[in-house]
């Protein structure tokens, strides 16, 4: 064992060396016997010093050379705003953003139709361009069709392909198109098997690979009288297949491929004041004469009526949206008819809660009113009458209500998550906006209460939208970014970089899509809007300035989705 002098000399090598010195500044020859007897402790402690003054040097030289040395890498410089423009062309409501050009910044795809030097505008084909998100530069631009009737983008192709994603397009008269989405090259062309007196009804619907090429399969539904049918195609080439089945029943547009809790695939859709379904099972067995690798689930099988396959569903009025509420298998299925709406449970689809009056003529959004809890803003009649009412989607209940006027055929609203776990919604409404004499009460606007303030509209000599930003941290407050006195085609909020940089997209163009006229696509940083915005006080003003309204707003800070 190491006695008491050695043990202090271990613990405190610098203190024994420092005495031992001393000791020996008077006697060179004791020291040079001390050198030659240096207990084998001290060496080693100076081997940890040497070791650990050595191994701070390399980590501060690793840090100088990343900091300094090293160059970063070249962040694309992204404009706050850009704008392209066509003249004499029409637009399509179509609008998809994914990062093409691989520069981490989403870019922009839409469709469009100009005269292209040709006299007969009619006869002018369709173009899907692709943009950039950082300038609006075109990335690559197409001529697809003579007309458009479906779009999907981002449609998986099959591994090892030249192209692992594809825009898919059904045109009129008859083709059936595949465009890369990185390149715009063309995939595959072929005419299509539809009727020429076949409608096709939207959406273009993507189901689970059956032809074992490793890209999932396409379903076109086309309503001809009053027979809806569907038509089957490999999603690599493009090839029909099967032949056309008939689903049944009559239809609108608006379904909904909906997979249950047990796996089994099931097309929902509107018809009448009924919610009808068919199963791709069936639908399968009937284009190809085999069942195939789908599966049939008993209790759906049960709800199905075997003659007119309704289901026992029913809304208040004419069914006018169907949408899956995000989540896994067997997601919630949120019913809006035109007279009231309800969520439904995914398996049983029976009601999750009591169904709430109201005259919903637009597309609801799914948001975040409270943090990390799903909510769904429904906007409640038009004109001077909209209200925009906040929803929890596991309870029912109104969390807020706000009286938002607007005009006419105005664009579809949006949402983007914020880091607070909530979420920013983007209403469009008529651009004079302000305050009655009759204010709202302290706190109607707060959570669960479901109260409202209305709005007074001024007449002005034009028509215009204005888009106003909504936050429920700020739940007496409307923030006009922008208005608008042309028609809007299309409308989106978009994160374009992850966690940073919020834009909203904007088609423009005109209202006839027989006659041609300036076509514009617009991009617009929200935080930029922001410092001149126009503040939209709910009701009694709270302590808080304009300007302080404002830089909280600023501050906001984006998150990607999940």
């Amino acid at each position: 064992m190491l006695d008491h002098k050695d043990l202090e000399a271990e613990i405190h090598p610098l203190k024994n060396e420092e005495r031992k010195s001393q000791e020996n500044l008077g006697n060179p020859s004791k020291n040079e016997d001390n050198v030659k007897s240096a207990p084998p402790q001290s060496r080693l402690s100076r081997c940890r010093a040497a070791a650990f003054f050595l191994s701070l040097f390399l980590c501060l030289f690793v840090v100088f050379v990343v900091s300094f040395v090293i160059p970063c890498p070249d962040r694309p410089a992204s404009q706050r705003m850009w704008r392209i423009d066509y003249s004499a062309a029409v637009i399509y409501d179509f609008l998809a953003v994914d990062d093409i050009n691989g520069d981490r910044i989403q870019d922009v795809l839409f469709l469009y139709k100009n005269t292209n030097s040709s006299n007969n505008f009619s006869r002018s084909c369709v173009d899907e361009a692709a943009v950039s998100g950082a300038n609006g530069s075109t990335l690559w631009e197409r001529p697809v069709a003579q007309d458009v009737a479906l779009v999907e983008c981002a449609v998986p192709q099959p591994r090892g392909s030249e192209a692992p994603s594809a825009c898919i397009l059904v045109g009129r008269p008859s083709s059936f198109i595949a465009v890369n989405l990185f390149t715009g090259e063309t995939l595959w062309n072929h005419s299509s098997s539809f009727s020429g007196n076949a409608s096709i009804l939207s959406p273009l619907l993507q189901v689970p690979d059956v032809d074992g090429d490793g890209a999932p399969d396409l379903l076109v539904l086309t309503q001809e009288r009053e027979e809806v049918s569907g038509h089957l195609y490999s999603g690599s080439t493009g090839h029909q297949i099967g032949l056309r089945g008939s689903l049944g029943v009559d239809g609108e547009s608006g379904f909904l491929l909906h997979v249950t809790r047990t796996g089994a695939h099931y097309i929902l859709f509107p018809c009448a004041s009924s919610l009808c379904g068919c199963s791709v099972k069936g639908l399968y067995e009937k284009v190809t004469g085999s069942g195939g690798p789908f599966k049939s689930d008993p209790h759906w099988e049960s709800m199905l009526n075997a003659t007119t396959r309704r289901m026992l569903s029913h809304s208040s009025g004419a069914v006018r949206y169907l949408m899956h509420v995000p989540g896994n298998a067997g997601a919630d299925v949120l019913l809006v008819g035109s007279e009231a709406f309800v969520l439904l449970d995914g398996q049983e689809l029976t009601p999750r809660w009591t169904p709430k009056a109201a005259h919903v003529l637009r597309k609801p959004i799914f948001g975040r009113y409270k943090p990390d809890t799903l909510a769904v803003a429904v906007e409640n009649g038009t004109g001077t009458d909209r209200q925009i009412l906040f929803l929890d989607l596991g309870t029912g209940a109104v969390l807020c209500s706000l009286a938002l006027p607007s005009l006419p055929g105005g664009p579809l609203s949006a949402s983007l998550p914020t880091a607070d776990h909530r979420s920013a919604f983007f209403f469009w409404g008529l651009h004079e906006l302000g305050s009655t004499s009759e204010t709202c009460p302290v706190g109607v606007l707060s959570e669960g209460r479901g109260a409202h303030c209305w709005f007074s509209l001024q007449e002005t000599g034009e028509a215009r939208h204005s888009l106003y930003m909504f936050h429920p941290t700020l739940p007496r407050v409307l923030l006009e970014l922008a208005n608008v006195s042309t028609h809007i085609v299309a409308f989106d909020a978009v994160l374009f970089e992850p966690s940073r940089h919020a834009a909203y997209i904007l088609l423009t163009g005109p209202a006839d899509s027989e006659a041609p006229g300036l076509v514009s696509v617009i991009k617009h940083k929200v935080r930029d809007l922001v410092p001149s915005s126009r503040v939209v006080r709910l009701g009694e003003g709270g302590p808080d300035s304009d300007q302080a309204i404002r830089d909280r707003f600023s501050r906001l800070r984006y998150q990607s989705e999940a």
